[in-house]
C-alpha cells in the first residue's frame, strides 16, 4: 500500500516531508494526492479555485492559471490526432 493511501485510509496525516507529494496541509493529511482527489465536486462542498490551488502548493494564483494553460494545450494538441 503506498503512503498516500495509507493515509487516506487511516485518516492520519503524512509525516514523511521529503516526499515529492508532501504539502503542509493538515486538510488534506498533508498530501497533494489526497487534497487532488478529494471529492469537491458534490454541490455541497465548495469546488477549488485557482487560489486555492495556488495556496495548497505555495505559488501563486498565476501560476496556477499559466500551469492550467499549459496542461489544457498538450491535452488539446494530443487529442487533436484523434479526430
Amino acid at each position: 500500500m503506498k503512503c498516500f493511501e495509507y493515509n487516506n485510509q487511516c485518516k492520519t496525516n503524512c509525516k514523511k516531508q521529503v516526499c515529492r507529494y508532501w504539502i503542509d496541509k493538515n486538510k488534506y493529511n498533508n498530501c497533494c494526492l489526497i487534497a487532488a482527489s478529494n471529492d469537491n465536486t458534490n454541490n455541497d462542498q465548495e469546488k477549488f479555485t485557482l487560489q486555492d490551488i495556488g495556496d495548497i502548493f505555495k505559488v501563486t494564483r498565476m501560476r496556477i492559471c499559466q500551469i492550467e494553460k499549459i496542461a489544457i494545450k498538450k491535452l488539446k494538441d494530443k487529442f487533436s490526432n484523434f479526430e
